[in-house]
């Protein structure tokens, strides 16, 4: 029986922090390591340089960085494609063929788009290759035969335009050359992790994330920096969980559930300060981080290697997405000279 296949992405503009790790990365390595999928793994920086065309070096720096952090979580080149994105040409033919597809009118009413346009204050300015980028993510979806794709439930949106261009396409061209993607959604309880602030979002632009690259002491300070309940001035008061980002924390990352219920049970009644809980969801953090943070040192004492890695699987992909423009084109008829 083929295996499944598997596409995933993320934007190099940073380093990934634990929010990504929770939201994605943590599960690519399970699905990578089930041996159910053929796993392709991309690093978009044609995509990121639709908001960032005019700082290029912030795309190329964060690459590697990117990198690293893929390989620091487990995922392995040997079971996975690690690829990039600009390296892969048939992709910009393909998104050519199916922006012929589309209309403009259906783009701009795309409510993933919607709301990235609003958050990043485009105003009349939006970059087109921004408002096209759904596109885009179907060339790149469709290119390596994926049907199923990772995506968090913000993004179905951008599934259900990805599956019209399928449909729309074969329909079209009265082939079945293309293949309808399915989202694959994270399992309840690892959507999207809260920042340290109490801020819905965890992001580099609000400086309240933890990184995958942080230090043991840079995680300590975080940690003790982090949101709790504002009052809860005496470690006898009693204290609020809701909206307590340390308690938020806990509940994610501590195995020991019975544990948390106790100093949930505890802070309520008053008697735990917040300075000891910090503590405490700092060593549950370092258990996680720890170990991710040492094999990202490792890698990152041989860059040149990491580099010839990303080059190896691009070339792999660039493959097998040659493969299937050459059948786009021989569907769409531009096979003139055979």
């Amino acid at each position: 029986m083929a295996k499944k296949v598997i596409l995933t992405a993320d934007r190099p503009t940073g380093k990934l922090h634990i929010g990504h790790y929770l939201g994605s990365l943590k599960n690519r390595v399970a699905l990578q390591n089930s041996g159910e999928y053929q796993t392709y793994v991309m690093i978009a920086d044609v995509q990121a340089l639709t908001d960032n065309a005019r700082n290029p070096e912030k795309i190329r720096n964060s690459l590697i960085q990117v990198a690293l952090d893929y390989l620091a979580v487990g995922l392995d080149p040997a079971k996975s494609t690690i690829l990039v994105q600009s390296q892969i040409p048939a992709l910009n033919e393909l998104t050519m063929y199916y922006l012929d597809l589309v209309s403009v009118a259906r783009l701009e009413r795309n409510p993933t788009v919607k709301t990235e346009i609003k958050q990043k204050a485009f105003g009349q300015s939006i970059p087109a290759g921004f408002l096209v980028y759904p596109v885009s993510q179907t060339a790149d979806i469709t290119a390596f035969k994926a049907d199923t794709v990772p995506v968090g439930d913000d993004q179905e949106p951008m599934m259900e335009q990805a599956r019209e261009l399928v449909r729309t396409f074969n329909t079209t061209y009265q082939t079945d050359v293309l293949v309808e993607p399915q989202g694959y959604f994270p399992p309840k309880g690892q959507g999207r992790l809260p920042g340290l602030d109490g801020n819905a979002k965890m992001s580099k632009s609000l400086d309240n994330a933890i990184y995958l690259a942080d230090t043991a002491d840079e995680l300590r300070q975080k940690v003790m920096s982090m949101y709790t309940d504002p009052n809860h001035i005496h470690v006898s008061d009693p204290g609020q969980i809701e909206g307590n980002m340390v308690f938020t924390y806990l509940d994610v990352f501590d195995p020991d559930k019975t544990k948390v219920a106790e100093l949930k049970a505890e802070y309520q009644h008053g008697g735990l300060g917040d300075v000891k809980i910090k503590r405490y969801l700092n060593e549950v953090l370092e258990t996680v981080l720890g170990p991710i943070r040492q094999r990202r040192e490792q890698y990152a004492q041989d860059i040149p290697a990491v580099y010839d890695m990303l080059k190896q699987g691009s070339a792999q992909a660039n493959e097998v997405a040659e493969r299937t423009l050459q059948e786009v084109r021989e569907a769409i008829g531009l096979n003139y000279f055979k």
